[in-house]
């Protein structure tokens, strides 16, 4: 199954502002990354792929509405898969976007880390 075109738009909408933001397909799907991380993906099972701080995991899958990612069989920390029923509202999908950037601007940009290790 494609990923969902209307998620992928909303996605490119919410992030329309925010700098450092570039797609690639990926995964069977269309991945939003920010300063080279990956922060969402509209996914090619349909909803989101969400990264996420491991330690916040357990809280974020209290809620009910994301399940882990599993991929080849195996759960990848630090990932969440959020069914497309609850990114229906411009809220809800606000709040996952909102999650997965947030986490990925608390990591070193991915190319002032290649710079840095090819200077050093």
């Amino acid at each position: 199954m494609p990923y969902e075109q209307d998620v992928a738009d909303r996605i490119r909408e919410l992030l329309g502002t925010e700098t450092g933001v570039e797609e690639r397909r990926m995964f069977g799907g269309l991945a939003f990354l920010v300063d080279g991380h990956m922060a969402v993906a509209a996914s090619g099972r349909g909803g989101l792929m969400v990264r996420v701080d491991p330690a916040d995991a357990d809280r974020l899958l209290a809620g009910g509405k994301a399940e882990p990612m599993v991929m080849s069989g195996r759960e990848m920390q630090g990932w969440l898969r959020v069914d497309t029923a609850n990114v229906r509202t411009t809220r809800d999908l606000t709040r996952w976007v909102g999650i997965g950037v947030a986490f990925v601007r608390t990591l070193q940009p991915k190319t002032e880390r290649r710079k840095r290790s090819a200077e050093g």
